[in-house]
């Protein structure tokens, strides 16, 4: 039954977690598209970043997607009499939940993973690689018969290019630096910005250099290929180390430091981050108890409330410990009332939930069981009791 009812559960997981990190990475990828198309980003940034996005939002995906898919698996099992039958067989709600209960406590430790270890990096590299877009250096990106000037003793002009800017036709750069003027015709060229942002590569192709000292004849000379490393005057400086943000912490740092009181973020901060993340991951294996408690329908009852009751639940407890964090942060309140309260409510409800719902279920069973057996079956138990 265990096998079945995980090899059930597992196609609309899948699909729900698929759905909700499609929803939640759509507004991100239209805000990188604009960013990344301004300051002249390559496909490769976009796709490093939206790699560290993907972390942020899969901690965030999971629970939604463990409730949706226990919930559609427990309330198809009961329109089909799955359910009924198991419950007929003397199998409870409470044992049907089991796998999922497990399941859930296998995705409490992924996100724990996620929120204490893997975030806090993806977090610093969403940011370094959102600062070295801005802030490091032109677009490698020209136009035809247009002059780019990456610096003001460096011009850079081409008659044809084509469609993604990269790939250059009849190349003329000017480059006027140590006293010295070089001038450097090209067949063609291409541009590459380099791995850390700071520079853009040309390659060029078939073409003459002529160089100009200012004191005596021009030097010419011809060439098959040669590089040029053109830096921009105006690109920003290297950034800062991990570890400014709480957030970009792990948490065996975030206990390290608390514990000596690192005197770079307040102490506050710390502890709120630390208990937020532990509870966040702490109340996920509960999520699926939720599910199998709201996904129960009567048979001649057409809507089920269930689904929009577990969705409020789930984002009205994410929302509260928000609010504890903030209020842990700001040194009003302690973490173990308005974090673990919440967090302790929510476990509480969950467990009565499925139990009052078990225990309906039991006693309905059994009812069922006495009216079917009749009379005689009654009174034969009496007569067993005497």
């Amino acid at each position: 039954m265990d096998h079945y009812l995980i090899a059930q559960t597992l196609p609309p997981f899948a699909l729900s977690l698929g759905v909700v990190m499609t929803a939640l990475l759509l507004e991100r990828l239209l805000v990188l598209f604009n960013v990344l198309a301004a300051d002249g980003g390559t496909l490769r940034t976009f796709v490093n970043l939206l790699a560290d996005l993907v972390p942020h939002y899969l901690g965030l995906a999971l629970p939604a997607a463990i409730c949706v898919s226990v919930f559609s698996v427990v309330r198809k099992m009961s329109q089909n009499n799955e359910i009924d039958a198991l419950m007929a067989s003397g199998v409870s709600l409470a044992r049907i939940a089991r796998p999922f209960i497990a399941m859930g406590v296998v995705l409490g430790l992924v996100s724990f993973l996620l929120y204490g270890f893997i975030q806090p990096y993806a977090r610093y590299n969403f940011r370094q690689g959102m600062y070295l877009a801005s802030h490091a250096g032109w677009a490698p990106h020209l136009q035809g018969r247009m002059f780019a000037t990456p610096s003001g003793t460096l011009m850079l002009t081409a008659d044809r290019v084509d469609g993604v800017g990269t790939r250059l036709f009849h190349v003329f750069i000017r480059d006027r630096t140590q006293d010295m003027e070089r001038d450097i015709t090209a067949e063609s060229g291409t541009l590459q910005i380099a791995d850390d942002r700071s520079s853009v590569r040309l390659d060029l192709a078939h073409g003459v250099i002529v160089t100009d000292r200012h004191d005596d004849h021009p030097t010419l000379a011809t060439f098959d290929t040669t590089t040029r490393i053109l830096q921009s005057e105006g690109r920003g400086g290297t950034f800062r180390h991990r570890g400014n943000d709480e957030r970009e912490l792990t948490v065996p740092e975030l206990r390290r430091a608390i514990r000596h009181r690192d005197p770079t973020i307040q102490r506050s901060h710390l502890v709120a981050e630390l208990h937020f993340r532990l509870a966040r991951a702490m109340a996920i294996p509960f999520i699926p108890v939720l599910a199998c408690a709201l996904a129960g329908v009567a048979k001649r009852q057409r809507r089920n409330v269930g689904l929009p009751v577990a969705a409020i639940s789930l984002v009205g407890f994410d929302h509260a410990l928000q609010l504890g964090l903030s209020l842990v942060a700001s040194r009003a309140m302690s973490p173990w009332l308005v974090i673990w309260g919440p967090f302790a409510l929510f476990c509480i409800a969950c467990v009565v939930l499925l139990a009052r719902r078990n225990g309906m279920s039991g006693a309905g069973w059994s009812l069922k069981r006495l009216a079917q057996r009749g009379p005689v079956a009654v009174g034969s138990t009496m007569d067993t009791g005497r």
